[in-house]
């Protein structure tokens, strides 16, 4: 039989496939897989480590490539070079797929590449140290004229302490020496210094340290450098202060140079000649403009080779990426030492297997081999990996489906559905006709600019938004129809057509005004626009969202259950539909459906034209279980307590069938079968699809099919037992199952029954929410005259707009967005979602670079 068209309802049929492999063309296979981008390869070696398997070496040197290439992104960041971006490259070409000796001239060009950069760079980081040395040192020849000067003024109290070792030395001096006592060198009175540099954040515990180490016995200066130092190794920078310290004695000389050096100071000569001081000034100086010329001429050299190496950079980080993943592909193959041939197993989908075999056959042509690549198609009871084919507009709404868990193969997909009931749920709580038009507009941009957005960079809640834009588009255009419903648009009304009401001409100021309908008229679309602004506007409102919440819930909840039965017929197990569809389906309608009924036929009756009060419908709810067959003075109809008895029995009934009927079924079919010498239910063999092949020609012992194929691409069927293990029936543990089933089952009917009433509550909230937000802004403007009505209408529209846009679109739209979501993942989902289905991950370069995008 012919598998059926891939489409959303279901997922598409997939193959077990076995690919044997010349190993002289395994990669270039590979690659071509990796560009179709449809089989998910199975491990076939998972008992070997990484580091043992047959191509670890060439993943090792592409990991080293890669590191090189990440090295030259770095040096590209730091030095703000912009990386020609992927996008500009012409597809055909450039980011083809690459031959082996490509990749090694690769290789080779990015090592020779990364000495050249590596080289370059030190020499400028090397030569940017001693720009900032020599900066420094000028700093403190400069600052230390000036503390010599007032310390050659102190040299009488300096020589006090030359016999005093307990005199302390910092101290302000306010009388100076004769000038002709500042001409006398340090070096005679045996007063030694250190000069230097300290970062600012450290010089207060400099001085303490100094302080209490030396008790006193120094003399120390210092003064801010008036901007700040930037740090050769990560460009930050650092303010700095120049000191200089006086003290007599070698070895106060040498603690004081300890401290400097241990807190991170650098110390520098300084002569205490003056004239020699000014040489020393004028070398420095001299040096510096050298190092800067160097300096400029190595950054150059820099920026123009990290500038050529952009503009392949983007390119050749794909190229690795795809090689590394073709190689970690490979290692998942079993290799044949006889044959010379990789084996692998994957999965595919069956529409796909005529476009792997021309593919293959593509490389074997272009190899020039006469060996054909064998593809073995095998039958199996193993369960194949769920993959569900999507397109843009419907890959955000899977990717809801998804979050919640994978289908079961070949289950009802609940995304089909999701495309309608997910934004009109929404939109049931969001519906404003003003705000699904910001919705819808903002939607419509990001579509009409959506190459261009693709491309920028994005933040993660922009990311989030731009990712479900067509789900943002339905939601906004369902908002815009319900809004019409609602006859709401930024809490005004919208008057479409004529009102059903209408006011008396004639009242006296302050009295109450009652409406009155017009007769054999109807309002055509919706809710009538004059309930705005009524007092009983919000009693009105409420009952009708109430109950019409009900309705959608019951609508939404039955539709959910029925793919249940679709389920069951599609994997031909007659017992869910008379076990669990059936008796579940007239317990919920039983109940709830009745509930539903009497609902609309309570809307359809004239209560005040018949003489009578409408009942309660809460109330006649809970007396059909209380009080059975009781209705109370006020019926529905006649026969009403007949009807709600024989309801109450047949969801009665429903109980036990729902408890009993599934598990003692499954135990009369195994037992059947174990006394007819089968196996019995969940005991199958243990084969595995993959084993050495015998010598007869045959797979596994088993006969294979070959079909013979003209273009050197042979198919084989084989047919093969499970490849997984099963465990045996156990009839308590059926049984706990439906038991839990079943009481989930019967207490969530009522508990989502009521969780759709979130429907109603947040149509209200945003609605008040509406009317608040145009109270508080726009109408007090609107009650102003003259320039200051101007002024204050011009200002308020703005904040009123701002506070629409943040506060009732984006807060109360993603709250109505989650509302929604629980709805399908719990309300809905449940009814008939299994769930445990395993994801199809193929290997695939699309989706290996959009898992790891290249800026």
């Amino acid at each position: 039989m012919a598998p059926h068209q891939d489409t959303l309802f279901r997922s598409a049929d997939m193959s077990l496939t076995q690919l044997y492999i010349a190993n002289e063309i395994g990669r270039e296979v590979v690659s071509a897989l990796g560009e179709l981008g449809v089989m998910d390869f199975r491990d076939l070696n998972e008992s070997t480590s990484a580091f043992q398997r047959t191509f670890t070496q060439e993943i090792r040197r592409l990991d080293n490539i890669e590191r090189q290439l990440r090295y030259f992104h770095a040096q590209m960041d730091k030095a703000s070079i912009p990386m020609r971006s992927i996008y500009e490259f012409d597809d055909a070409n450039t980011l083809a797929a690459t031959s082996a000796s490509e990749i090694d001239e690769l290789g080779d060009r990015s090592q020779s590449l990364e000495n050249r950069v590596s080289s370059l760079n030190e020499s400028y980081e090397t030569l940017k140290k001693r720009e900032v040395e020599l900066t420094e040192w000028r700093w403190v020849l400069r600052e230390a004229g000036g503390f010599f000067d007032r310390a050659r003024g102190q040299t009488d109290e300096i020589r006090q302490s030359i016999d005093n070792d307990d005199a302390p030395l910092l101290r302000d001096v306010e009388q100076h020496a004769p000038q002709e006592e500042t001409e006398r060198s340090f070096s005679v009175m045996n007063i030694g210094f250190v000069a230097g540099v300290i970062p600012r954040e450290r010089i207060a515990a400099f001085e303490r340290i100094l302080w209490r180490t030396l008790r006193g016995n120094l003399y120390m200066n210092q003064s801010e450098i008036s901007e700040p130092i930037i740090n050769p190794e990560n460009n930050e920078e650092i303010n700095k202060n120049v000191f200089v310290i006086f003290a007599h004695g070698k070895e106060i000389i040498a603690k004081i140079r300890k401290i400097s050096e241990s807190l991170g100071a650098d110390l520098y000569s300084v002569d205490e000649n003056s004239d020699l001081r000014r040489d020393q000034i004028h070398e420095v100086n001299t040096r510096l403009d050298d190092l800067k010329s160097v300096l400029r001429n190595t950054k150059q050299t820099l920026d123009a080779e990290l500038t050529a190496i952009g503009r392949s950079l983007a390119a050749w980080m794909v190229i690795i990426k795809k090689e590394k993943s073709v190689y970690q592909t490979l290692n998942k193959f079993s290799y044949d030492q006889a044959r010379k041939t990789l084996i692998a197993e994957a999965w595919c989908p069956t529409s796909s297997l005529g476009l792997i075999k021309s593919t293959l056959q593509d490389v074997n042509d272009r190899a020039g081999l006469s060996v054909p690549t064998i593809v073995n198609q095998i039958k199996t009871s193993k369960t194949p990996p769920t993959y569900v084919k999507t397109n843009k507009f419907t890959l955000a709404f899977q990717t809801i489906i998804d979050a919640y868990g994978t289908a079961k193969y070949q289950e009802v997909n609940p995304g089909l559905p999701t495309i309608i009931t997910f934004p009109f749920l929404f939109a049931v709580m969001f519906g404003d006709f003003g705000h699904g038009c910001i919705m819808t507009l903002a939607a419509v941009a990001m579509i009409y600019w959506e190459r261009p957005l693709s491309r920028g960079k994005q933040d993660e809640l922009f990311a989030m938004a731009f990712y479900g834009r067509y789900i943002m588009l339905m939601m906004g255009i369902f908002s815009m129809y319900t809004g019409l419903i609602y006859c709401d648009a930024f809490s005004k009304e919208l008057a479409i057509f004529p009102s059903m009401w209408e006011w008396p001409e004639d009242f006296q100021p302050g009295e109450m005004i009652v409406a009155t309908r017009k007769k054999g008229y109807t309002y055509p679309f919706g809710m009538d626009w004059k309930w705005h602004d009524t007092d009983n506007d919000l009693l009105f409102s409420n009952s009708y969202k109430m109950k019409l919440s009900i309705l959608m819930g019951w609508a939404h909840m039955t539709f959910s259950l029925c793919w249940s039965f679709v389920n069951a017929r599609h994997f031909k197990s007659p017992i869910d539909i008379w076990g669990n569809f059936l008796p579940g389906m007239i317990f919920f309608q039983s109940i709830f459906g009745y509930l539903v009924f009497a609902i609309i036929y309570k809307w359809s009756v004239d209560w005040y034209a018949v003489g009578k009060s409408p009942p309660g419908l809460l109330n006649m709810l809970i007396y059909m279980f209380l009080q059975p067959g009781d209705v109370g003075d006020t019926p529905l109809y006649n026969g009403q307590g007949t009807v709600q008895v024989i309801l109450l029995l047949l969801a009665v009934i429903c109980v036990p069938i729902l408890l009993f009927l599934k598990p003692l079924y499954l135990r009369r079919e195994h037992n059947k079968a174990r006394a007819l010498g089968y196996r019995g239910i969940g005991e199958t063999a243990r084969v595995s699809a993959h084993d050495d092949d015998d010598e007869d020609g045959t797979l596994n012992g088993n006969r294979e099919s070959f079909a013979d194929d003209e273009d050197g691409v042979a198919l084989i069927t084989q047919d093969i037992g499970a490849g997984e293990e099963h465990e045996e029936f156990e009839f308590s543990e059926e049984m706990i199952h439906q038991v839990i089933h079943t009481i989930e089952f019967c207490l969530n009917c009522v508990s989502h029954t009521a969780s759709y009433l979130r429907l109603w509550a947040l149509s209200l909230a945003h609605q008040q929410l509406s009317i608040v937000l145009w109270d508080m802004t726009l109408n007090i403007a609107f009650g102003m005259s003259g320039v200051v009505g101007i002024i204050a209408t011009v200002c308020l529209f703005y904040l009123w707009f701002v506070l629409t846009v943040f506060v009732l679109c984006i807060m109360e739209g993603t709250s109505a967005m989650l509302h929604s979501l629980r709805l399908h993942w719990v309300e809905a989902m449940s009814k008939h979602f299994i769930g445990d289905g395993i994801p199809f991950e193929p290997f695939s370069f699309k989706v290996l670079l959009e898992e790891e995008p290249v800026e």
